[in-house]
């Protein structure tokens, strides 16, 4: 019996393992892997400490962290969590394993466009992530669907490799100033605006991306791949059955110390409504912090003078 199990191990539930344990609850991390979504990002330049960090450099600091502090971690996939009287049940592919207070740290993951062919082409020039996938693109024609920071830093990244890239966006660029300063400054990039796309074809592979409307006199553009960079939507997934209550984008609700509505549930980082939606690394592991010390502080409360609690 585990008094705190943390599922999901991206910034927000390490930095939850991290207050978890130096509170000396007894805790166990539970994650498919290491890092989350920060191992794909390209340069990460807002978080205090390094002026400029790759996302999987910064998740090795991170694991690091881990082992220093000797934190049990099991790299498996939940399956589901169910309320067992007063306690809960966390069920793996492989095992069982019984907690008092379970913190959510599952983030997100990648929002799809749902059209003809995606399915089928991903993996063949469909791809959702540049930092894993950028390196087979050299020299090629490619496509990044997205206006947010996501898509501009999967632009700046593509652009040392592609010979030439299209970036289509719905409305307007929405990213930070200085990376669209940069983007208008390569005369690679070509900016598709006001454009859905909405087919990809191709035999083997990915061959032509089809668009809403036309652009030079045409509906069709000739690719090698298409990243696409629409943001992501909340895995909250093998939560569900708890009860937590959600938000009408399934976000997770908590309140200011990163409670749900199910006592002894807590939720922190990307996939919660806290820190007014920013989802930054800093707010992820401000948010596991919290949810650390409302678990301790729940915890100490109701077992009294535990001796687990009080070393």
């Amino acid at each position: 019996m585990y008094d705190t199990i943390i599922i999901g191990g991206g910034p927000a539930g390490i930095s939850t393992a991290i207050y978890a344990t130096r509170y000396e609850l007894n805790t166990l991390l539970i994650t498919k892997n290491i890092g989350g979504t920060t191992q794909e990002a390209y340069t990460i330049e807002n978080y205090p400490g390094f002026k400029s960090i790759q996302g999987p450099e910064l998740t090795l600091k991170m694991q690091e962290h881990l082992h220093y502090l000797k934190i049990e971690t099991k790299l498996e996939n939940v399956t589901k969590v169910e309320k067992k009287e007063e306690n809960f049940e966390v069920k793996t592919e492989s095992a069982t394993y019984q907690a008092k207070s379970i913190i959510l740290a599952t983030g997100t993951q990648v929002r799809k466009l749902e059209i003809p062919g995606e399915d089928r082409l991903e993996g063949k020039g469909v791809v959702y992530c540049a930092t894993c996938d950028a390196p087979f693109y050299k020299d090629k024609v490619i496509a990044v669907l997205g206006g947010g920071n996501s898509a501009l830093t999967a632009v700046i990244q593509l652009n040392d490799i592609a010979r030439k890239i299209y970036l289509i966006y719905r409305s307007t660029i929405r990213g930070n100033a200085a990376w669209v300063k940069k983007i208008r400054e390569s005369d690679k990039i070509i900016e598709v605006p006001q454009t859905n796309v909405v087919e990809v074809k191709g035999k083997e592979k990915l061959e032509k991306i089809v668009l809403d409307k036309l652009f030079k006199g045409k509906k069709e553009l000739e690719v090698d791949g298409l990243f696409i960079e629409i943001g992501t939507i909340p895995a909250v997934t093998p939560a569900k059955n708890l009860g937590v209550e959600l938000d009408e984008e399934e976000y997770i609700k908590v309140n200011e110390a990163q409670e749900t509505n199910i006592p002894g549930v807590y939720a922190a980082g990307d996939l919660t409504t806290g820190s007014n939606k920013l989802r930054q690394i800093v707010t992820a592991v401000a948010e596991g912090a919290i949810a650390a010390n409302s678990a301790y502080e729940n915890l100490k409360q109701k077992n009294g003078e535990s001796k687990i609690l009080e070393k």
